[in-house]
Order: structure tokens, then C-alpha cells, then sequence
């Protein structure tokens, strides 16, 4: 039986804006244990992903997590996954376009963000121990 992107997908969205620094997008992802933000920009009506890769490459950099904001370091160029996606259509587009997270739109709306961590999950589920 099939598995698919909303079985796995976290529906904890954090939305940030093309303003804030990268330091406040860290806190606000280390606060709600994701490692990526859904960037909104307003003005062009796009959405956007930072992710935790693009933070610490930027630091790696020696840029100022201060100075810095999302919007220097948004990937624009986003690849959508749908809730119907198979799992394995999803673990396809990462492995083929590079990257480790989806963000999961439904009627154009993020509903969520599924990330290679969230699949592996699904097929290799942590067996819980046996309750006495």
C-alpha cells in the first residue's frame, strides 16, 4: 500500500518573512524543532524556502547571522509537492533536484513541508518497546 506526502509531511509551517535575520529564522526554527522556513514575500506574492543548510552556509561564509536577512539567502526556485504525492514521488524529486525538503501546497496554500527525514520516518519506522 502506497504511502503518501500527507502521512508524512509536518503540518507545523513556520512562515517567516523575506525580513528577518537570519539569527531571529534560526531561533524561530530551533523553537519549533523544523529545519526550514517557508519565506512569504509579500510584495511578490512568492513563497520561498530557507533552510537550516542555508544558514549555516551563510555562517560558514562569516556573515553576519545579524546583518543578514532571508531574503539574501531564499531558495526562489521551489519544487511543490501536493498531499496526494507518493512518497516515492517525493523521495524521486529530492534525490533528483538536490535538495531535502518540499514545500506541500494544497489549492496554492502551504499546508506543510515534507523533508527526507519525514519520509525516512515513514519507511523505517523506530520500533516502540513493549509495555509490561
Amino acid at each position: 500500500m502506497p504511502m503518501y506526502v500527507r502521512d508524512a509531511m509536518s503540518s507545523v509551517v513556520l512562515t517567516i518573512g523575506p525580513a528577518h535575520t537570519l539569527r531571529q529564522a534560526a531561533r524561530l526554527m530551533s523553537a519549533r524543532r523544523v529545519g526550514s522556513a517557508v519565506v512569504l514575500d509579500p510584495d511578490t506574492s512568492g513563497l520561498g524556502i530557507l533552510t537550516e543548510r542555508d544558514i549555516l552556509n551563510s555562517l560558514g561564509e562569516g556573515q553576519d547571522p545579524d546583518l543578514e536577512t532571508a531574503h539574501s539567502h531564499t531558495t526562489a526556485d521551489v519544487v511543490f509537492a501536493a498531499p496526494g504525492w507518493t512518497l516515492d514521488q517525493a523521495a524521486r524529486t529530492m534525490s533528483h533536484g538536490g535538495f531535502r525538503h518540499l514545500i506541500v501546497l494544497d489549492a496554492g496554500d502551504p499546508v506543510g513541508v515534507v523533508s527526507v527525514r519525514d519520509i525516512i520516518r515513514c519507511w523505517a519506522p523506530v520500533p516502540q518497546p513493549a509495555m509490561a
